[in-house]
């Protein structure tokens, strides 16, 4: 922020007073009011949920599948996906798992998420395609994730590690362990790095 010479002061205030009554209400309203929630909570026994309520999102995603035609809520799981925003996520993932038209759900996945994207929206996804009763990806889709890209090789091994633990733990092939191996993990004690050493050391 440039101030001018001639008039600081008052620039200042002015400054600070935009930040106080303008860009905080405007910019982050949950956190102003997280403690009064909070101090409601524990005093009355009130619960409070910022954002829309998962049950509010299951209610909106089985309305678009009753009355939506497949072809426009598979185009809008890719909209949804791009603003990326938590309820999108969810919405998107709820739809996805769904739908009766697609085949390979992990598929569709593979190309929704692009390039990047949150471990928290690559798991709610699966988690959502997996209670679907989905079954699990292929080996050979896994692989060819792990070398696509590193978001895809992140959710191949996050989608794998949710079927191994369904699948009550077994070995994992040994080119699927050499490929866990070579993909690229984030530093220090990640949670990505627990999970492959969970599946590789059982």
């Amino acid at each position: 922020m440039v101030i001018d010479s001639t008039n600081e002061s008052s620039s200042a205030c002015k400054s600070v007073d935009e930040c106080r009554t303008g860009c905080v209400p405007h910019r982050c309203p949950a956190l102003i009011v997280k403690s009064q929630t909070d101090r409601l909570g524990d005093s009355g026994g009130y619960a409070f949920h910022l954002g829309t309520p998962d049950d509010v999102l299951r209610r909106i995603c089985s309305w678009l599948l009753t009355h939506g035609e497949e072809r426009v809520l598979l185009d809008l799981v890719h909209e949804l996906w791009t603003r990326h925003g938590r309820e999108d996520i969810a919405l998107a993932a709820l739809l996805l798992a769904n739908l009766q038209t697609v085949d390979n759900v992990w598929m569709v996945l593979g190309e929704v998420i692009g390039s990047s994207s949150t471990a928290e929206a690559l798991l709610l996804s699966i988690e959502e395609c997996l209670r679907a009763k989905h079954a699990s990806p292929s080996e050979e889709l896994l692989i060819e994730w792990c070398q696509r890209s590193l978001a895809h090789s992140h959710l191949a091994l996050l989608v794998c590690h949710a079927a191994w633990i369904r699948a009550k733990r077994p070995p994992l092939s040994p080119s699927l362990s050499d490929q866990f191996r070579s993909i690229s993990y984030p530093d220090g004690d990640s949670l990505l790095v627990r999970i492959r050493d969970q599946m590789l050391d059982s």
